[in-house]
């Protein structure tokens, strides 16, 4: 065989298919492209931008507009009657703020039910975009109403037509905010096209706008909302699912599934079978992939192992968190941080080395696939058939010291998971074993072991007898050892899951199992984690201002003061 040539062999169950190493300039198989449809609107965009220039370059030009405006206006004129004026003032209605703030009302409380935040900032970045660059080019413009006798109501000047803007921008968002790509959003858009095609009409046949003016801001506004939306909010990254809970899941069928077959067979040299979901539910931070790979023999012709699929979106979510837990909390003093999605699955394969090493039970890991450079990957581990999280298994002496040794070793090493909860407490043949070390730390801040403690101690005395857990908890650790893990703990250092779990704990008529554990440990003194810097100070200003923005620009639109 010659060099790069195709192998296969077999290493344990898994039959190796043959590696490739992917060439640094090679185009990755997920290219972030603009469809044809989005290229058509940025086309627009810049076309409109042309005219525009052309305006304040040759005043002449407009001039030359004016008369085309007017030709068609005065047709119009001619065919004025009382009943067709009656039908166009109804329809004059379309750009009315009556009809344009609730449909955009009711799109913001959509999007805010299904908790779809980016496509919300998207909606509201391209509404303010649209308003800001309308309002002054109609101040720079400065275009007077048509030569002609106007019949409709009107304010200020011609250029461009802010109502039309403004109803082509809010349906444009409602397109791509609302509907996923395909037929479902082509009907849409085409419906809301006609619209906006009828509103032009009557404000044509009423005499308030040139077709120039019309035109050319509706143009604008839809394309606006294509472009921002097609840039800066995706579909392949961010999706649009009309259903509660976690949405940051990536969708692994089409174009990216064949992507993960075929980076996994490359890369590590596996023949993979199927890609599934599995237990998105108990995850956000990145999609949990079951992955079936050929086996070796007839008798186990498959194999399964697990895979996490981390973006930039989980990067960027992680981000924003951090962001708004340093402005309730403040900053952390060994907060890890990482500058890319390589960084991230590079640091958990490790922390599963160090992990294993200690060790310390958990899943062993298999290797880093990269499906898009910088932007997606995948880190394949063992799959732990059978396992079951630890508030769905039986929880007895034996898995309660389990628990507690296991925290005792990441001491000793000097490790810190960061996320002890239920989901990744896993019970497996009756062994504990944790999983999703993503956001562990190496040579942690004490406060942060002591965490861990109070942690575990509390999931499980969620399933079992809080004095007996700090019983067995005593074998591992000093009394004052626990008094300090309750002591730091507070609604920051508690996952979520736990905490919600703890809510219902409380709202059965069961006891606070903090306040527990912290009366059966010697008084200790709170430990308040809660740090003031000059970031979290900086941090706190922007949203204090952008809160007051967000006010304003709530009570300008509901006042009627705001942008149509």
């Amino acid at each position: 065989t010659g060099i790069g040539a195709r192998r296969e062999f077999r290493i344990g169950p898994m039959r190796i298919a043959g590696r490739r190493r992917r060439p640094s300039g090679e185009k990755p198989p997920l290219p972030r492209e603009i469809s044809a449809g989005g290229w058509i609107w940025i086309v627009i965009g810049l076309f409109l931008v042309v005219i525009w220039v052309s305006l304040f370059a040759f005043p002449g030009t407009t001039v030359w507009w004016t008369d085309r405006d007017l030709t068609v206006l005065r047709w119009l004129q001619d065919l004025r009657s009382d009943g067709l004026t009656s039908v166009m003032e109804s329809l004059h209605a379309l750009g009315s703020p009556w009809f344009i703030r609730p449909v955009r009302w009711a799109t913001i409380l959509i999007l805010v039910f299904y908790k779809r935040w980016r496509h919300l900032f998207g909606m509201l970045g391209s509404l303010f975009f649209v308003g800001a660059v309308v309002n002054a080019v109609e101040i720079a413009v400065a275009r007077p109403r048509p030569f002609v006798e106007i019949i409709g109501s009107w304010e200020g000047y011609s250029h461009p037509s802010a109502p039309v803007a403004g109803l082509a921008v809010t349906f444009g968002v409602m397109a791509m905010a609302l509907f996923p790509q395909g037929r479902a959003r082509n009907l849409f858009a085409t419906a809301s096209q006609v619209v906006v095609l009828t509103l032009i009409v009557a404000r044509l046949y009423l005499g308030v706008d040139h077709p120039t003016d019309a035109l050319v801001a509706g143009l604008f506004g839809y394309a606006v909302a294509v472009v921002a939306f097609k840039v800066f909010v995706p579909e392949t990254a961010f999706p649009v699912v009309n259903q509660r809970g976690v949405t940051a899941h990536l969708d692994v069928e089409g174009a990216r599934g064949a992507a993960i077959k075929t980076a996994v067979r490359e890369q590590l040299g596996l023949q993979v079978l199927s890609v599934e979901p599995f237990g998105l539910e108990g995850s956000g931070g990145s999609t949990p992939l079951r992955i079936t790979v050929a086996g070796r023999t007839a008798q186990e012709p498959e194999v399964t192992v697990f895979a996490k699929l981390y973006s930039q979106i989980h990067l960027r979510s992680d981000r924003w968190y951090k962001v708004g837990r340093t402005i309730l909390y403040g900053s952390l003093e060994d907060e890890v941080k990482f500058s890319s999605v390589r960084r991230l699955v590079e640091y958990e394969d490790y922390i599963l080395l160090r992990m294993r090493e200690a060790g310390l039970p958990s899943a062993e890991p298999y290797g880093i696939v990269e499906i898009t450079p910088e932007r997606e990957y995948l880190i394949v581990t063992e799959f732990l058939y059978g396992a079951e999280e630890l508030s769905d298994a039986e929880v007895d002496d034996s898995i309660i010291r389990q628990g507690m040794l296991i925290i005792r070793r990441m001491w000793d090493a000097g490790l810190a998971h960061r996320d002890i909860k239920p989901a990744n407490v896993m019970v497996h043949d009756g062994e504990v074993k944790l999983i999703d070390v993503a956001f562990a730390t190496v040579r942690p801040s004490p406060w942060r072991q002591a965490v861990d403690l109070a942690n575990m101690m509390m999931i499980l005395g969620l399933r079992h007898d809080p004095a007996h857990v700090y019983q067995i908890a005593l074998e591992f650790f000093t009394p004052d050892d626990i008094a300090e893990a309750f002591a730091a703990t507070s609604g920051i250092t508690v996952p979520s899951q736990s905490r919600s779990a703890h809510k219902q704990h409380i709202a059965d008529g069961r006891p606070d199992l903090i306040e527990t554990f912290r009366a059966m440990a010697p008084p200790c003194e709170p430990i308040s984690i809660q740090r003031w810097s000059r970031r979290r100070l900086a941090l706190s200003a922007g949203a204090l201002l952008a809160l007051l923005w967000a006010v304003g620009f709530v009570i300008d639109n509901l006042t009627g003061a705001g942008f149509v």
